[in-house]
């Protein structure tokens, strides 16, 4: 369990005040869900509970879809989730669930090449004929004719892909989806799919520990994963039509190029997203609150916490290897905040 507290230090003084009659009230919040945030998450709350110690709150990390389960069922005060839940999800909930997007990761490919380093260029194209099992070898012309220079070898492509269900997963069938109408048709997106080529291997670690052991081996892990494991990876064409390399800075330039497009809901997908910086392969993720509280001390600590988690919160991400929120999404995120409430009155104060 992690301990919190609230007070208002920073941003977070912008917040709802105190509690309704003035008094700080002891409150417990429980989480579950998505475990690509955790170690950022863990981070929050230790900190957090540096200027509210009279909050407690844990988070279990359990996965996107456990924190979906627990939200419908509210048997959590809030979920995480790297997917937006799905218009039948939303359905079963006993209320209207807000998505707040926390930070972005990226999604990177990385591969099993001797004497070649991080920086090959691959297109969608390549992309989708790889995974899609129709480019066979690495020296194939279409792979050559974007790396010149690069001596790529006569050798088998042995794509590796997860066995598990998951967020990564979900970004990265999304973006293949949207630039390979092949994909979208014969395979689509979502946690699990059923791959057209290559071997599983469970989680992150797997995914990556199979590529490292597999000459000619490509494989997607995430952007945090890959940098602390110094595994060489893909620079990527954008929409924009240039190679982009996978750091926070071009995944928080997708999440702008996206927010033009943000539907009101914030269920968005930033895979392909428009902008000359943007890496393509990229995606939020997002604690989901119920709009309507229940519980009017619990839900007014959980506000203040949401809006420090966009505001001061955000200075912790990329220690992290996070990519913050970009300013325009915060505002969207904080008009959300503001419509949290106890029985039709604002919870933000």
């Amino acid at each position: 369990m992690l301990v919190t507290a609230c007070g208002n230090s920073g941003e977070t003084s912008k917040g709802p005040g105190g509690s309704s009659d003035g008094k700080a009230q002891t409150v417990a919040l429980n989480g579950a869900g998505a475990s690509f945030p955790y170690p950022l998450y863990s981070k929050w709350i230790a900190e957090y509970r540096k200027v509210a110690p009279n909050v407690t709150i844990d988070y279990q990390s359990i996965g996107s879809g456990g924190g979906i389960k627990g939200i419908i069922e509210e048997t959590v005060d809030f979920a995480g989730s790297d997917a937006p839940m799905t218009d039948e999800q939303l359905a079963k909930a006993p209320g209207q669930i807000f998505h707040i997007p926390t930070v972005m990761g990226a999604v990177v490919i990385t591969y099993n090449l001797e004497g070649v380093k991080t920086g090959l260029k691959l297109t969608p194209e390549v992309i989708g004929d790889i995974f899609l099992g129709k480019i066979k070898k690495w020296n194939d012309p279409a792979i050559t004719a974007i790396n010149p220079g690069v001596e790529l070898p006569d050798k088998e492509i042995t794509v590796v892909h997860r066995s598990d269900g998951s967020g990564t997963t979900n970004i990265f069938t999304d973006y293949l989806s949207s630039i390979s109408k092949e994909w979208k048709e014969k395979v689509g997106k979502g946690t699990s799919v059923e791959w057209p080529a290559g071997i599983g291997a469970k989680g992150n670690e797997g995914v990556a520990g199979t590529v490292k052991q597999t000459p000619g081996g490509i494989g997607y892990v995430e952007l945090a994963y890959a940098v602390q494991n110094q595994l060489p990876y893909a620079f990527i064409k954008n929409q924009a039509g240039k190679f982009v390399e996978p750091t926070l800075e071009t995944t928080t330039a997708a999440a702008a190029g996206a927010a033009a497009n943000m539907p009101e809901d914030m269920r968005v997908s930033i895979v392909n997203a428009p902008g000359e910086n943007s890496y393509p392969i990229a995606g939020y993720t997002y604690l989901l609150v119920y709009k309507d509280q229940k519980d009017k001390d619990k839900g007014t600590e959980l506000v203040k916490f949401l809006w420090w988690a966009i505001h001061d919160g955000e200075k912790f991400a990329e220690d992290l290897l996070y990519a913050p929120l970009p300013d325009n999404v915060v505002k969207l995120a904080e008009a959300k905040i503001k419509q949290i409430n106890y029985k039709g009155e604002p919870l933000y104060k």
